[in-house]
């Protein structure tokens, strides 16, 4: 390769010009001022018992798509530890983390954006990107070993957001009026859990420059541990931007195209990306619970009546297309929309 940068965090390290392949011309990378969310923060403890907890979880994900979640189970200083191993990992020598670099057309491993296309823009991220659960499927190859606690902690965590994940589906379930299992039982039990950590370089060009370009996740839902002190996140609503706020012990939660197929529409998957920041990098872990492939995701009956027809058509396999689409930064769920 030369002397080119091979990770975003090399090319950041250059101070050289930006690639053109990173910059947005339109220049509304930074939205500094954007105001903040005013999303809801639900208490997990309290979602089978609390029916205004529950209500408070349908209202979220309906106007949001997303929420805070406190009281999961997981103290500030497991939290942390989540935290610290991926800075750790992100700052070793190149040499080192090049032994667990993705390999052509795979998504696991350690990189950057996939590059489809000379057209495409890039994000100015570097990843690491995991499948921790079922444990029988997981590449340890990937896994790196340095730092030495780094494959105890993600295994524990991963349980953990197992864990989580099912509570939330189950609630989201009920705040519907639904039987509890028809999220999970639809998802199927080959569901997957994959972890994404993202590390974002100091930029020189913010208001150029996005970490994350606007998308909206391809799951059923996404679990969300942000940095304990810098924001970036921001979402979308009603046409305008807005930040996520960082509560250092919540995990934000929010749904994704394949659970808002499943609500009819009920429940929103938000539109977000992530901003640059020109004094102070970044980090943040990402797991994402991945349907069955082989399952069909569609509506469920009890949701479709006169005054609500069935705005989705029944999809499989959704994630393979999804990569697709988010590099040409347009929507896969469009494509699973019916004309109403």
């Amino acid at each position: 390769m030369g002397s080119v940068p091979r990770t975003v965090q090399e090319l950041a390290a250059k101070e050289e010009e930006i690639p053109q392949n990173y910059l947005h011309k339109e220049g509304d990378g930074g939205a500094p001022n954007a105001p903040p969310m005013d999303v809801p923060v639900v208490d997990i403890a309290l979602l089978s018992s609390s029916s205004e907890e529950l209500q408070k979880l349908c209202s979220a994900l309906n106007t949001w798509g997303c929420f805070q979640a406190i009281n999961h189970g997981m103290s500030p200083e497991f939290l942390n530890r989540i935290r610290e191993i991926t800075k750790q990992f992100f700052h070793l020598p190149f040499e080192e983390k090049q032994k667990y670099w993705r390999e052509d057309n795979d998504i696991e491993g350690y990189g950057n954006d996939m590059v489809l296309s000379e057209q495409q823009k890039l994000d100015w991220t570097d990843r690491l990107y995991l499948l921790i659960y079922p444990e029988d499927q997981r590449k340890l190859r990937f896994w790196p070993e340095n730092p030495r606690s780094f494959r105890s902690t993600l295994h524990e965590y991963s349980l953990k957001l197992k864990s989580i994940s099912v509570v939330v589906l189950k609630a989201m379930a009920r705040s519907l009026n639904l039987a509890e299992n028809c999220f999970v039982d639809q998802y199927g039990e080959r569901s997957k859990l994959y972890a994404r950590f993202n590390f974002y370089p100091k930029c020189p060009r913010p208001d150029l420059v996005l970490g994350t370009k606007p998308h909206a996740d391809g799951v059923g839902i996404t679990l969300l541990l942000q940095d304990e002190s810098v924001e970036g996140l921001q979402f979308l609503k009603d046409d305008k931007w807005y930040r996520a706020p960082i509560i250092p012990e919540a995990v934000l939660i929010n749904v994704g195209d394949q659970a808002e197929i499943s609500s009819n529409g009920m429940f929103k998957s938000p539109v977000h990306r992530v901003v640059t920041n020109a004094e102070r990098e970044r980090i943040s872990l990402a797991v994402f619970y991945v349907p069955d492939a082989e399952k069909d995701i569609e509506p469920f009956e009890e949701l479709i009546d006169d005054s609500r027809p069935r705005l989705y058509r029944k999809v499989k396999n959704y994630v393979d297309i999804y990569f697709q689409y988010y590099q040409k930064g347009r929507r896969p769920i469009e494509a699973a929309r019916l004309e109403v």
